[in-house]
Parts: structure tokens; sequence; C-alpha cells
């Protein structure tokens, strides 16, 4: 009985080992392949089948928007799967800048959902991907120009990298509450710029985004696990909110913070 106890509990240790190194924040790695594009290129990608979904399934729940995964009929899901594929079947090195942006962002979160969706019911994405695994962003979601790529990579090695726009973080979702919202626009080159505005906006002036109550004051979690994004430090990202901020002054702050993240699932019970 005594070494079972010692096996479940050195065992139960290497677990959060293996999960706290998986969790560790990946850094901004420019994979170069991705980084060209065609600005003379006009044409615009259809968006249309992922803004129906949103349009279905996407709820508004005070400060949160929720998605009603259970309520995905077979039809919806397989609009899904057509659209992520048809994305796939693109090269977006061929279109500009500007849609490329709208490309990844909206590849990136319908494939969050599609991932949901394979093994739903799931109380959190961070319960998918293997056994030690920290959730599935490490995972090959979709293949492009020949290249298989995960979630990881489109967003730590295409967006973040190439566009070094700190709003990035506000408009992709990791399907959990503790996330910024999930849009419920799909973004498109017309939108992007209103979109990035509006999402930093709605999640900084949030509970989840940023909290001051009194002497007391709580950050997301993505301003400590990619600070590097927002500023160079402490102050530098505090004035980076309050930019955005419409009560309470945090450009001299000096007291001390805390970062918290919800991993739970974001979707309307």
């Amino acid at each position: 009985m005594k070494n079972s106890r010692t096996l479940r509990y050195f065992g139960g240790l290497l677990i959060l080992v293996f999960a706290s190194v998986a969790h560790a924040a990946p850094k901004s790695d420019l994979w170069p392949f991705w980084n060209s594009s065609d600005e003379a290129n006009t044409s615009q990608i259809s968006h249309t089948n992922w803004q129906t979904l949103l349009d279905t399934y996407l709820v508004q729940d005070g400060e949160y928007t929720l998605f009603q995964y259970r309520n995905v009929s077979d039809a919806s899901r397989k609009k899904l799967q057509n659209y992520i594929d048809t994305l796939s079947k693109l090269d977006p090195r061929t279109y500009s800048k500007a849609e490329q942006y709208a490309y990844w962002v909206n590849l990136y979160n319908a494939a969050t959902v599609e991932i949901i969706l394979e093994d739903y019911p799931v109380k959190s994405i961070t319960k998918l991907g293997g056994l030690f695994s920290f959730g599935p962003w490490d995972q090959d979601v979709v293949s492009i120009a020949g290249k298989k790529l995960t979630l990881n990579d489109i967003e730590h090695r295409i967006l973040r990298p190439i566009w070094q726009d700190p709003r990035t973080h506000y408009v992709v979702n990791c399907a959990s509450l503790g996330c910024p919202n999930l849009l419920p626009q799909a973004l498109t080159s017309a939108n992007t710029e209103v979109s990035l505005e509006s999402a930093a906006k709605a999640f900084i002036n949030s509970e989840k985004g940023v909290s001051l109550k009194g002497k007391k004051l709580q950050l997301s979690s993505i301003y400590d696990w990619f600070a590097v994004d927002f500023g160079q430090s402490e102050q530098e990202i505090l004035r980076h909110i309050q930019k955005y901020r419409t009560g309470g002054q945090l450009t001299d702050w000096s007291g001390k913070i805390k970062y918290d993240y919800d991993w739970s699932l974001n979707e309307r019970r």
C-alpha cells in the first residue's frame, strides 16, 4: 500500500512538471517561410462560412461571448471543417498582408473550435493534447503550402513575429473564459483595425482583463506570459492598458500585481 501511494505521489509530481513545462509561454519566433506577400493582389478571402457559425452558435453573456458547442449540428460541423479545408488549400503568401492577418486569425479560431468539438464534452482545452501535454497547441491542425502547422505555429511563429502587434492577443481565442472573447465578427482586411481596437478595449475593461479593487490590482496572465509584447517594463505594460481603460489610473501604480486566468471552457451552459 505504501509503495502504491508513493508511486501515485511521484506520478502526480511528474505530470505536474510536464504540464508546467508545456505551459511555458512560447516565444515569438519567426518562421521565415511565411513572411512574404503579394501586395498587388487585391482579391479577398471569403470568411462567410465562419461568420455563419458565429452568428448561429456564439452568444453574449455579460462580459463573455460563449460558444454553444453542445448545440452544433452535424451540418454545421461539416461546414466548419469545409471552411478550414478551404483555407488550407490557399497559399496566404500570395495575398496582401492585410488579407493574411485576417486569414490566420480566423483559421486559428476556427481550428480551436474544431479541436473542442472533436473531444466534446470537455471542461477545459487544457485537458486535451495527450498525457503530458498542457492543451493541444503543439498538435498539427492543418497543412498549408506543404507545411504542417500547429496552433502555436500560427500564433507564435507567424502572427506575433510578422505583425508585432500586441493587440493580436485580443483576437486569437483559446476557448477559455479567461481568454479575450471569441470575436462575434469574422476578421476581414476591411474590419481588422476596428476589431483590434474594439477587442482591446473590451478585454481591458472586463474583470478578467483588469480588476482594480482598492489597493489590489489583478491582471490577466497574458500580461505576464507575453509581457515582452506589451512593453519592456511593468510601467510600459500599464501604459498600454491605460490607453484603453475607461476608469481608474494605472500608470502611476507602484503596488504588487496579481495575475490570474480561468481555463474553464467558454461554453454556454
